[in-house]
């Protein structure tokens, strides 16, 4: 019998009502023949209940409490659902990541996973039960209790589904799928019916809620096939596989975005060898996640190195760097909140030329100064203010004709600058066919006020 994975999200399972409807769905999916495996979030926001509760308490919860506390949002939702699905008449039983031997390391609150056993799942299974998984939570060798960090529950099910070598991990979510931008900021947005994990590791990556990051890149290299639809609507949902031959035909294929930036500048650092690897190295050793980074062209001895990071990790990351610039002999550090991220992803974009210049026109016709530009082969990531951010998303998504099916056009399809609508006091040449590679492999652009040599994290 195929064993078919399904994650709800929270909002899948808030209430009564939608716990009863997804006990039918599962229902239905097991009587077709299917071996059945649910992995559930906490119920709507029970978890920033729980979150602000210990705020109440302490401006700094202890770790290790969090975990405890966080972890008990899933355990309601898997209980309840099992007592939804039995009162529908078929035999379920809910594990807490303890109990289905989720193993991870000592991390609280952002653990990663080391193995997976799954063989309480196994045995439930083979006796013919729905088994129902709390998704977010594991254990850690010395019996603690972890969580996996926002979106954790994503993990999970992807981790469940390569251990037990599922035939397909579907998730459930308030979306209809993969959409090729955020439908609040452009209403037009198209449901993509198919994706690679390199197109979705990077939406996931640079803004786009739909999936966590971790759980695509467990997915890719486990080879496990991802389906993003909606619990409550029939049509859409995006099948999330490896990258196929005519896959490249799409050029871009979504448009994501990021508000929660800011922007760390060191100004007056030594130019020298390793200088930049021990203040990157500083950053590595406090668990610091950092993006785009530039640095300005050497003058009288010194230089200024600029980069990004999440703004809810700005005030230790301003901590870990002055405490380098001290010891570097930087003059000083500087941050600006005041700043977003806007990207164009596609695979298409590896063998195809003119991409950069047509995002880069895009944005000079809204106005959009850009203040650094990062790059792999198969996205273009721009930081720019963040007043600016949702009319740039608009702006790339007309240029890009997202709204339209590319594969049905037959070849890439990119909308004429003048088409688009010059902007006032803005002359732009059109872009042709030998205009600059969109994602060189070597090195990334840099583009900003005064020369900039761009590196790459």
């Amino acid at each position: 019998m195929p064993l078919i994975v399904q994650k709800y999200g929270g909002i899948s399972v808030a209430g009564p009502e939608r716990l009863k409807a997804v006990a039918g769905l599962v229902i239905a999916r097991k009587r077709q023949g299917n071996r059945m495996l649910v992995v559930v979030s906490a119920q709507g926001d029970t978890t920033d209940d729980l979150i602000e509760r210990a705020r109440q308490v302490t401006s700094k919860p202890d770790p290790r409490e969090m975990d405890m506390l966080l972890a008990t949002g899933e355990q309601q939702s898997i209980a309840l659902l099992a007592m939804a699905i039995k009162a529908q008449g078929e035999e379920a039983v809910s594990f807490t990541g303890a109990q289905v031997g989720i193993v991870t390391d000592t991390r609280h609150t952002k653990a990663r996973i080391l193995s997976v056993k799954a063989e309480r799942i196994r045995k439930a299974l083979a006796q013919g039960k729905i088994a129902i998984a709390a998704g977010f939570q594991g254990e850690s060798a010395s019996e603690e209790i972890t969580t996996l960090g926002r979106g954790g529950s994503d993990l999970t099910a992807v981790a469940l589904a390569a251990a037990l070598k599922a035939n397909i991990c579907e998730f459930y979510k308030d979306v209809k799928g993969v959409l090729t931008a955020d439908p609040r900021i452009v209403p037009e947005a198209r449901v993509l019916p198919v994706i690679t994990y390199d197109e979705m590791l990077e939406m996931a990556s640079l803004g786009s809620q739909v999936l966590n990051a971790r759980s695509v890149e467990y997915a890719k290299r486990f080879r496990v096939p991802l389906v993003v639809k909606s619990a409550f609507d029939k049509t859409g949902g995006t099948l999330i596989v490896e990258e196929e031959p005519g896959m490249e035909k799409v050029l871009v294929r979504g448009i994501t975005y990021a508000k929660a930036e800011a922007k760390v500048t060191v100004l007056g650092v030594p130019d020298k060898p390793g200088i930049a690897a021990e203040l990157f190295r500083a950053l590595a050793d406090a668990d610091l996640n950092i993006d785009t980074i530039i640095q300005d062209v050497s003058e009288s001895g010194v230089t200024n190195i600029s980069f990004t990071v999440s703004q809810g990790e700005l005030a230790r990351t301003m901590d870990v760097v002055r405490g380098a610039a001290t010891r570097l002999g930087a003059k000083d550090v500087q941050a600006d909140e005041n700043v977003g991220k806007v990207s164009i992803i596609g695979v298409g974009m590896r063998s195809h030329s003119g991409v950069a210049a047509a995002m880069f026109e895009a944005l000079a016709q809204a106005g959009v100064n850009i203040q650094m530009i990062s790059t792999s082969e198969i996205k273009i990531s721009c930081v720019i203010e963040k007043p600016q951010v949702e009319e740039a998303v608009k702006v790339l998504h007309r240029r890009f004709r997202l709204d339209k099916d590319q594969v049905e056009l037959g070849k890439p399809f990119l909308l004429a600058p003048e088409e688009v609508g010059v902007r006032a006091g803005v002359r732009l040449r059109r872009s042709r066919a030998r205009g600059p590679s969109p994602a060189p492999k070597s090195r990334p652009r840099a583009t900003g006020r005064g020369r900039r040599a761009a590196k790459r994290r």
